[in-house]
């Protein structure tokens, strides 16, 4: 069957196993050279994608929950979105959340996902009190922070090259309501984008969508957002009404005059100065959820999100750089995303680093590759990294850059007999 991930960039004829049991995990690993356990396809590139793909999505049930402490054990094909509509509602949420609730438990953990409150929370990992994978002798291994832990530093970050993910123990946090208190600033700048992150440092979650074809004064001015749970008691919890996209748009439909029209009306509707507002759970967290299928909106051809970070010392120059380049040259992306993030954990591939992190979407295209490129030269020059599970077509030498620890990671995947079994388009590519 013909398999992609989420930016439909690229497509493989792939076979697909479903993961209905131990016993059949096993009888898939010794039947099959090499595989790759696969979630929701939420992921942007091809870490994901082989010859052969394990769906986990039918494991997905909650084994056992203690209402005291928060701690769930879950199976790994479980969706972020069936946790919350099963404990926003009792008073409890996820401590580390992407921008989507549509992916797996294992998913979560392989990519070591962050969100808006990485300066604060940290990554994923940090609300995995244990998990178990099965390796590719068919073992199952137990590990966590303290118990073999180079396996689960390998595992929390590791793009599913140690094992298929059978379950884990996460902890919740206490909430005391299902609403968010939101407080919005419009920012005329990037140094005044930068300032207002610092401003608002101790709340815990904060973001903010940047105009990446705004120019001089302008460049990096954006929309700033922070906040937190309010304690109103109200955990009311309707997931809303999803608009979909019915079918792939014609590639001449996203293009850069549309995206500088878009973001100047974005940018302008917004209130000037500083707002507050009472959101939803659904739209401070995961607003294109709303919209099924928003990938067809770039086409057939699908799109890459380029998503890197910088050291914090060097995150202002690099990204007025990068900003300037995709201002001057490149296609635009209407979906800007800056993050702060705080200092790095010590799982061998996690993506953040203590400095602020960019994602946009660019349309796939012919000229995308170069321009891409180019961007790269400028992130490694300031010393920053790109995340593997938005990835595509980064080059082996680009990545290295950026991973002082991929060489452990490699020895820990040959004495376990990891490097022939478990393999993805990204790891051949990458040489992982």
């Amino acid at each position: 069957m013909e398999l992609s991930s989420w930016g439909n960039y690229p497509r493989v004829e792939a076979e697909r196993v479903a993961f209905r049991g131990t016993d059949t995990l096993r009888t898939a690993l010794d039947e099959r050279a090499e595989l790759i356990a696969r979630g929701n396809g939420r992921s942007y590139g091809d870490s994901a994608l082989s010859d052969t793909v394990v769906d986990v999505r039918p494991q997905d049930l909650f084994l056992r929950f203690d209402a005291k402490s928060g701690l769930l054990r879950v199976q790994a094909g479980a969706l972020l979105a069936e946790i919350l509509d099963t404990f926003v509602p009792r008073g409890w949420f996820l401590k580390v959340t992407p921008g989507t609730k549509l992916i797996t438990v294992g998913g979560a953990i392989a990519s070591d996902v962050h969100g808006k409150n990485h300066h604060v929370g940290g990554c994923f990992s940090e609300c995995v009190t244990g998990l178990r994978l099965m390796l590719a002798n068919g073992e199952v291994m137990s590990c966590s922070k303290d118990v073999n832990t180079e396996m689960f530093r390998a595992t929390c970050g590791g793009m599913g090259l140690t094992g298929v993910i059978l379950d884990a123990d996460i902890e919740l946090q206490k909430i005391g309501s299902a609403k968010i208190g939101q407080t919005t600033v419009k920012t005329s700048s990037l140094e005044e984008t930068f300032a207002t992150f610092e401003r608002y440092e101790k709340e815990r979650f904060s973001v903010a969508w940047i105009d990446s074809l705004a120019t001089g004064k302008g460049l990096g001015r954006g929309v700033f957002m922070a906040g937190d749970f309010l304690d109103d008691g109200d955990f009311t919890y309707d997931a809303p009404r999803k608009l979909t996209v019915p079918f792939h748009l014609p590639s001449f439909a996203i293009n850069r005059l549309g995206i500088g029209l878009f973001n100047k009306l974005y940018y302008a509707k917004t209130q000037s100065g500083e707002s507050r507002q009472t959101v939803d759970i659904d739209t401070f967290f995961y607003p294109l959820d709303a919209i099924g299928h928003w990938n067809r909106i770039y086409g057939r051809n699908g799109f890459q999100q380029y998503q890197f970070v910088l050291p914090k010392a060097s995150s202002l120059d690099g990204l007025r750089e990068v900003l300037s380049t995709v201002a001057r040259s490149g296609p635009g992306s209407f979906l800007s995303v800056l993050k702060l993030c705080g200092p790095a954990n010590e799982n061998y591939l996690s993506f953040p680093l203590e400095g602020y992190s960019l994602a946009m979407d660019f349309k796939m295209s012919r000229r995308l590759p170069a321009h891409l490129d180019e961007l790269d030269t400028i992130v490694a020059r300031h010393g920053g990294r790109l995340y593997l599970t938005k990835d595509a077509r980064v080059s082996r030498a680009m990545f290295e850059t950026g991973y002082p620890h991929i060489e452990t990671f490699r020895a820990l995947r040959r004495q376990h007999g990891m490097d022939n079994k478990f393999q993805s388009l990204q790891s051949r590519r990458l040489g992982l």
